[in-house]
């Protein structure tokens, strides 16, 4: 009788243990396909009640219409190249008018290519102008009083990569392809409140809703540039859903390139006067 009622109390411990762990198991499944209905990283139910949250992808591909209608800005970039064993970074700085699809950048390149960290070239100044790029002091036998004039639409990748800068405009239009988007998360970008999003831009269906100056230049990029997969990125919008920082991963063939484009300053002036013809040079560029 006694060893009866041990195996009795024995086999109801065994049974409310299992129904406990049952209800744990239903819990933590439940908890995991909220996750993947809100679609949040790190947020949790909370995330989810923010209105950040609601349409992420609409948001984020509304952000170059955002700058629209900001005007301008101040803008810096960063470019950082990494292949092997080698890590490149290129700087700049510079203001943007959105509207007429103007801008300057000083751009900083490292004074070989491993990066040393030794005496530094003088910048190049890059003004960018309804999808075409000037530049002066590009070295490479070009006479230090005179730019260069590229179509950005006859570089294979657009130009998103190949000056060292990607036009902060063209950054914000990649993001019209913009495809499984998630908020990540509430945070601060250079003092700002800022919402965080995480996803991929698809090059062509950016391209085909982008301003006719940019989508030349994202078509050529999404055909031969690079991999049809998508571009990774990561987006932060302020409250009125202007772009202030977003950080694309390219992958190119010897390796990745990370582009950063951070904006603050909204309305700043933008000046810039476009070389005349005299001033451009005509001749050919040596290999670099």
């Amino acid at each position: 009788m006694e060893r009866l009622g041990v195996g009795r109390a024995m086999g109801q411990q065994r049974r409310h243990r299992g129904r406990a762990a049952a209800a744990t198991a239903a819990t933590a499944a439940a908890m995991g396909l909220m996750a993947l209905t809100t679609g949040c990283v790190g947020g949790g139910a909370a995330a989810s009640d923010d209105p950040a949250a609601r349409d992420p992808a609409g948001t984020v591909r509304g952000a170059a219409d955002s700058l629209m209608r900001a005007g301008s800005s101040k803008a810096r970039t960063s470019m950082e190249m990494a292949s092997g064993g080698t890590r490149v970074t290129v700087t700049g700085e510079g203001t943007y008018d959105f509207r007429r699809r103007l801008g300057r950048l000083d751009v900083v390149l490292p004074q070989d290519p491993a990066g040393s960290s030794a005496e530094r070239r003088p910048p190049v100044t890059e003004l960018m102008s309804d999808g075409d790029l000037y530049m002066k002091n590009r070295g490479a036998g070009v006479p230090a009083d005179k730019w260069v004039h590229i179509e950005t639409a006859s570089l294979s990748d657009g130009n998103l990569v190949t000056g060292g800068a990607t036009d902060p405009l063209v950054a914000a239009e990649l993001l019209r392809g913009a495809r499984r988007v998630t908020f990540v998360e509430r945070t601060r970008v250079d003092g700002v409140d800022v919402a965080h999003y995480r996803g991929v831009a698809d090059l062509a269906r950016a391209a085909r809703p982008a301003s006719k100056e940019h989508g030349p230049a994202l078509r050529a990029a999404a055909g031969k540039g690079f991999s049809r997969a998508g571009v990774p990125f990561d987006a932060y919008l302020d409250e009125e859903g202007r772009l202030r920082k977003v950080r694309h991963r390219f992958k190119v063939s010897n390796g990745t390139v990370a582009s950063t484009t951070s904006l603050s300053g909204f309305g700043a002036p933008v000046d810039v006067t476009l070389p005349a013809g005299k001033d451009i040079f005509a001749g050919k560029i040596a290999e670099r």
